[in-house]
């Protein structure tokens, strides 16, 4: 039997920080090690928000990021955009694996080990490898890149994540050319991931795919990162793909095996509810949900409808793959 989980759209008013602020990283994180996680703003006190607490931030990670650069490209907020706080993309999160509540994510967080990790890659290629999660901190080209994140529900971020091209990876094994599809991989297990016990009727473990050419696009990265230090579990530690031009689930996350393939693969939403979600995941305001309109999105934290761009505002560098 199909069980189809409708999105909750009970959206609270939440606060936002600008730009200058979270480019203080130093000064940010401080705050970040005194303040707790928030979910709402109840009050406003001499101009600024007073944050209402519903859990911890974390004040250390399992590992620490090593420097890395901004991508100059993606180094600015979209114009007429504002970067999200931190806090509030931590505390509003999709991952199935835990709870299907965005808000209660974090809370259930915890039970994941990130440490150690590999990332099994192998497939149509000629040097199949797995790699330790050190080994792609150390020796990949890890990079600063500004996001938009939009959602298949239709709600929208914006996010600075740190991570290296996909294509990177990829390089490492030499893809044969009979590789036309990437297939990745979730962890499944089910003592860390409460949800994927509670949801059995899933077909776990959550899995999704890229075309070869998708995946090659220099936008397509492997994030370690957000907000200049490591993934928190809520965000897909310690390891997660990020497609900006796609909706959310197709950016798959806490990755352990990455498979070539020749033929394409069967995808965990697409495969359960195909006349909802279609293989590709493309941000298409001009092709509705058959359930609401993608023409507009909510702004997180503020509740703000905006037009939705084509592709999520990449098409430059992406429409070109689907003519």
């Amino acid at each position: 039997m199909l069980i189809r989980t409708p999105p909750p759209w009970q959206l609270r008013d939440r606060d936002t920080t600008p730009e200058a602020a979270w480019q203080n990283r130093r000064e940010l994180m401080k705050a970040l090690a005194l303040l707790p996680i928030v979910a709402g703003c109840e009050k406003t006190v001499g101009g600024l928000a007073e944050l209402q607490p519903v859990g911890p931030v974390p004040e250390r990670f399992e590992w620490t990021l090593p420097p890395v650069t901004r991508d100059p490209a993606w180094s600015e907020v979209p114009a007429g955009r504002t970067l999200t706080h931190e806090i509030n993309a931590a505390s509003y999160n999709n991952f199935y694996e835990f709870t299907t509540e965005k808000d209660q994510v974090w809370r259930m967080a915890g039970s994941l080990k990130v440490r150690p990790w590999t990332v099994e890659v192998g497939g149509a290629c000629l040097k199949p490898r797995t790699f330790d999660l050190e080994e792609i901190l150390t020796t990949m080209p890890l990079e600063e890149r500004i996001y938009r994140f939009r959602c298949v529900e239709a709600w929208s971020m914006v996010v600075p994540w740190t991570g290296l091209p996909l294509k990177a990876l990829l390089a490492a094994v030499e893809p044969t050319g009979s590789a036309k599809y990437v297939r990745m991989v979730t962890l499944g297990d089910r003592k860390q991931f409460p949800g994927i016990a509670a949801s059995g009727w899933y077909p776990w473990p959550y899995h999704e795919a890229l075309t070869m050419q998708e995946a090659m696009n220099p936008l397509a990265m492997l994030a370690v990162g957000i907000y200049g230090h490591a993934l928190p579990n809520q965000h897909g530690a310690p390891i997660r793909l990020v497609v900006p031009w796609k909706y959310g689930f197709k950016n798959i996350k806490s990755i352990v095996r990455i498979e070539l393939t020749e033929e394409q693969p069967p995808t965990f939403w697409n495969k359960l509810v195909p006349d909802e979600y279609d293989f590709y995941g493309n941000v298409r305001p001009d092709v509705p949900h058959p359930r609401w309109s993608q023409a507009v999105e909510r702004v997180i934290p503020t509740g703000e409808r905006i037009p939705t761009l084509p592709w999520n505002g990449y098409g430059d560098q992406v429409a070109s793959m689907y003519p």
